[in-house]
């Protein structure tokens, strides 16, 4: 369970003491002091907007990012396979960017970003949809990077079968509930994921603890 979790909870057991504490007995006064109703009621409240407002229990981000697109390559002629056509190859970008691609005409597999930094782990990117957004020929995905400035970073796309969409998947909502993302090792990624394209890039800024 998250701290911003566990925040919510002790809010909301706060209100239900005060609650409870404001219940007139015989006597006609309540099972606490008024005062020590009103704390709670207070500080339950604000705990539970707090954990709410900074969690993933609302679907917005607080945080408003800003989302950047890098260079574009210019595509001519038929797609025949799964290609980034935003960053390019050897790009320096912000920390927070749309990754965008195309792919052929009957493709049916879900299309995976997996950022690679210099710890030499796999971290699969997603936003609210999990797997990248396709239609019409076109695919993109928010992609985010917390490293120093310069840092290189190998931007891989997979072609994933259902199973291995799953695995990523799970494995994102595991990472967001304890709010630790430590990665994957080689070995962890899934049989079912195909690497069509890497890229290596660069942050143009200072990213460690944006996000």
């Amino acid at each position: 369970m998250s701290t911003k979790i566990i925040i919510i909870v002790i809010g909301v057991f706060l209100i239900l003491v005060a609650i409870i504490g404001n219940r007139k007995g015989k006597s006609e006064k309540g099972f606490l002091n008024s005062k020590l109703v009103t704390a709670f009621w207070i500080i339950g409240i604000l705990m539970m907007i707090y954990g709410s407002y900074s969690s993933d229990l609302i679907n917005y981000n607080t945080q408003m990012e800003q989302v950047s697109i890098g260079k574009k390559l210019k595509i001519s002629g038929p797609v025949e396979t799964v290609k980034v056509v935003s960053p390019m190859e050897k790009d320096s970008v912000d920390c927070r960017i749309l990754t965008k691609g195309v792919y052929p005409e009957g493709h049916d597999k879900d299309i995976w970003v997996v950022i690679r930094p210099t710890d030499d782990r796999y971290y699969p990117q997603s936003d609210h949809t999990n797997t990248s957004y396709k239609r019409d020929g076109e695919w993109q995905v928010i992609t985010r990077f917390g490293g120093d400035k310069g840092e290189a970073y190998d931007l891989i796309i997979y072609e994933a079968d259902a199973a291995a969409s799953t695995f990523f998947s799970t494995t994102i909502e595991k990472w967001k509930e304890v709010d630790d993302y430590p990665g994957l090792q080689l070995a962890e990624m899934p049989a079912g994921a195909k690497e069509v394209e890497r890229l290596v890039i660069y942050t143009s800024k200072n990213c460690r603890g944006v996000f």
